[in-house]
């Protein structure tokens, strides 16, 4: 094998001030690979056992995130990689994880493992240069890694607000157009009424029972209670020879008039003008109901907008602040709100009272539950238990997320929060989620914890109660 000239090595940022005996050393060793614009030079699960110099041309790296190969990194010959790549010394890596592309016609040298040690005896200094290498190469990765999960994040929450917007908006339509006939019904209802010379005080009676009605403190009713009611209803209209005359006997129960009510409504009226009375009143009480529905569907969107504006924590900067964990837990569970239906999973909150407010970056927390509360909706079966508590000392708040799903096996507990480790399938989960949880709990010198057995699995999450270091 020619050795590579030592003008060669000196191109690359790397070798910059290395002793030319040195070069010379370096140069003995070293493979040469040329490789064409798009050809790959490395893939997924090649050995990682060589490190290679780029002095022209350029490669990007691609991770594979649960079978997607992911833009993350690019090496060339600049102050940033050092034109290094590859396995670098003190390196854990066993195996690629994923894939490197020419982008270009580029040059690579290798430099096998095996020379490493002598290597570091040669020039101690530049092992040191290399590892400085490998550590920003890890915080670009980390920084990327951020990104993707913010993005995978985001993704999750414009899916729950589609799923949580869509049913009140839905309903929002429906009864606007169901009002606006109610209303032109209302004209003609209203002059048959007039046209049985119905007194002002009537109106007033039947004005002052509705009202009455709507103030009671009603129960919803069961599906078998609600038949019962309307069958009372259909017996008293039987008795007084007033059935098939197309009377809406379900909205008289909703509103809570009974056969003892429909007799005050009478009020001696014949049976013409009662049966236009009748038909007067359930289209008022009708009305009156979509118009609290409409209500109640515009709440919904109020409250989903401002659980949105407080998660993401709009209008605030990303600083520490005392931040309510209660709130950020609420946020979350109503913008998750459609796959807790989905598995129609009950989540039983046992929070704290007086909880102290706690020094955190909002927007790092939410994440937090967002991602553990997300974890354990996949894990839980139909019919499942979400259980969230909160409690608190002297020096720190604890928040403790438990579901009763079938666990996670003990040959994998020790690596959930490693980095792209996942039990999810194929795209439906990132790797990057306990990951982020656990550097953000650090990050607020916090820790959490984990349990799991088959029918319980407890995270638990503690975070200082006191002021924490910005850096």
């Amino acid at each position: 094998m020619t050795p590579i000239p030592i003008k060669d090595l000196k191109k690359i940022v790397a070798f910059t001030d290395l002793p030319d005996e040195h070069l010379q050393w370096i140069a003995e060793r070293l493979e040469y690979h040329e490789y064409a614009d798009g050809e790959l030079m490395i893939k997924k699960d090649d050995p990682a056992d060589t490190m290679w110099f780029i002095p022209e041309g350029r490669f990007d790296y691609y991770l594979d995130v649960n079978g997607q190969q992911v833009y993350y990194y690019n090496f060339q010959n600049d102050s940033v990689s050092g034109g290094v790549g590859g396995l670098l010394p003190y390196s854990r890596m066993k195996a690629s994880p994923g894939y490197a592309y020419a982008v270009g016609k580029t040059i690579r040298y290798s430099l096998h493992k095996k020379y490493f040690k002598e290597l570091e005896q040669l020039n101690p200094a530049f092992i040191q240069r290399l590892i400085g290498y490998m550590t920003e190469r890890a915080r670009a990765f980390a920084t990327t890694q951020l990104q993707h999960e913010k993005v995978s994040a985001l993704g999750k929450l414009a899916a729950g607000i589609a799923h949580e917007m869509n049913n009140p908006a839905s309903a929002i339509t429906r009864i606007s157009s169901e009002l606006s006939k109610r209303l032109n019904e209302n004209y003609l209802l209203t002059e048959k009424l007039l046209q049985c010379k119905i007194s002002a005080e009537h109106i007033q009676s039947i004005r002052l029972l509705v009202e009455e009605k709507e103030q009671e403190n009603k129960e919803k009713l069961t599906p078998i209670q609600r038949m019962q009611k309307e069958d009372e209803i259909y017996d008293w209209l039987e008795n007084n020879d007033l059935t098939g005359n197309n009377i809406a006997v379900e909205t008289f129960t909703e509103a809570g008039i009974i056969g003892e009510d429909l007799d005050g409504i009478r009020n001696g009226s014949g049976k013409e003008e009662f049966i236009q009375v009748l038909r007067w009143v359930e289209n008022l009480l009708f009305s009156h109901r979509v118009i609290k529905d409409l209500e109640e569907a515009s709440m919904r969107i109020s409250n989903l907008v401002g659980a949105i504006k407080s998660h993401v924590h709009m209008d605030q900067t990303n600083e520490l602040q005392t931040t309510d964990i209660h709130r950020g837990i609420e946020d979350t569970l109503t913008l998750m709100g459609y796959k807790l239906r989905e598995k129609n999973i009950t989540v039983k909150k046992i929070f704290a009272e007086n909880l102290s407010g706690v020094p955190a970056y909002i927007g790092e927390l939410n994440q937090v539950w967002t991602n553990i509360i997300d974890n354990a909706i996949y894990a839980l079966p139909k019919n499942g238990e979400l259980t969230i508590e909160t409690a608190s000392d002297n020096k720190n708040v604890y928040v403790k997320i438990i579901d009763n799903g079938s666990g996670i096996p003990p040959e994998i507990l020790s690596r959930i929060f490693d980095p792209f480790f996942t039990t999810k399938k194929v795209g439906e989960g990132t790797g990057i989620g306990l990951d982020l949880v656990n550097r953000i709990i650090k990050h607020h010198n916090g820790e959490i914890k984990v349990n799991s057995k088959p029918g319980r699995t407890e995270l638990v999450i503690c975070i200082p109660n006191h002021e924490i270091n910005k850096t």
